[in-house]
């Protein structure tokens, strides 16, 4: 064997480079979009639990809490399903992990955080 090709293949380890400051900033981004809609989703999820508590207290029947907190339950559970398939699409699964993260918290973000605002507002 070539002793450079030997040098090459089992030499003396080489740190692997840097991040570079645009894989940075792309991760501070999704960070940010991803821990604005975990906000907002506990924001919504508590304000549909207390509706339903307070119904529950003011005589409401277990079906009909039921049937109020099972439509909020399993929309977010087709929109997690739907956004996880989105991250797993061939040509999404391309991307950077980081830029994957970016691009389904931008998806994600927008719906529950305008909800979660307006619900704040209104709720006081």
């Amino acid at each position: 064997m070539n002793p450079e090709t030997y040098t090459t293949l089992y030499g003396p380890a080489r740190p692997a480079p840097r991040n570079s400051r645009g894989e940075t900033a792309v991760g501070l981004l999704a960070a940010v979009l991803w821990i604005l809609t975990l906000t907002s989703l506990g924001w919504l999820t508590f304000l549909v639990g207390m509706v339903a508590l307070w119904g529950l207290a003011d005589g409401m029947s277990w079906a009909e809490a039921r049937g109020f907190v099972l439509p909020y339950a399993l929309t977010v559970a087709g929109a997690a399903a739907a956004l996880t398939a989105l991250a797993f699409a061939p040509g999404v699964r391309r991307l950077t992990p980081l830029t994957r993260l970016l691009l389904t918290g931008a998806l994600a973000c927008p719906v529950p955080t305008g909800l979660a605002v307006w619900t704040w507002v209104q709720v006081g």
